[in-house]
């Protein structure tokens, strides 16, 4: 009973908490929305597009309406056409919602980068070597994290065997082990990734 009572006014507590963030939130977007120029929220939207932001979020609709016809096919097998063609017709009628979420990330940046900032960055990001870093540069980070874990590995076998070393020459004999004797094993290098 303690914990039931506990519970619940845990969970009440939440959700105060929720629909005062909620509040403040709209509260907060409806003044955004008076602060930002026009002309600041355009740029932004250029340069939201010339960086590509979104893109990873192209697949949502689809990945929703594919898991959807299986869900429903799987439950009801005898009517699989008309699900697949509602499923579809209805997918279809959100295609335009994909701008709404252009919007948003237009207004993260508006709020965040003067109109200046926004023009050089769209100017950047869609000259020849902006695009080629937006194309190249998760290549880049995947080889550089992969190139970071093989130095942190390396770093520490040799800080322990340098910490052993000196351990072994100062320390009464027999009380440290030697420091190949407790140093992780090195890993082979990873294979690099192909371009």
């Amino acid at each position: 009973m303690k914990f039931a009572n506990t519970a619940r006014s845990l969970t009440t507590a939440m959700a105060a908490v929720a629909m005062l963030a909620l509040s403040l939130s709209g509260a907060m977007a409806a003044d955004d929305a008076a602060t930002v120029p026009p002309s600041q929220l355009k740029a932004a939207r250029i340069a939201v597009a010339a960086l590509h932001l979104t893109d990873p979020f192209d697949s949502i609709l689809p990945q929703a309406a594919h898991s959807l016809k299986s869900q429903l096919i799987e439950k009801n097998p005898n009517l699989q056409d008309l699900i697949i063609k509602i499923v579809d017709e209805k997918t279809l009628a959100l295609v335009s919602r994909r701008a709404d979420l252009e919007k948003e990330a237009a207004r993260a940046y508006a709020k965040l980068f003067t109109e200046q900032e926004l023009d050089a960055i769209a100017a950047f990001y869609n000259s020849a070597a902006g695009k080629k870093l937006v194309q190249n540069g998760p290549i880049a980070s995947r080889e550089i994290s992969q190139a970071a874990e093989i130095w942190q590995r390396g770093i520490a076998r040799d800080l322990a065997q340098s910490v052993g070393d000196e351990m072994a020459k100062e320390a009464p004999n027999g009380v440290v082990k030697s420091s190949s004797d407790s140093a992780p094993a090195a890993q082979p290098a990873p294979k690099p990734a192909k371009k």
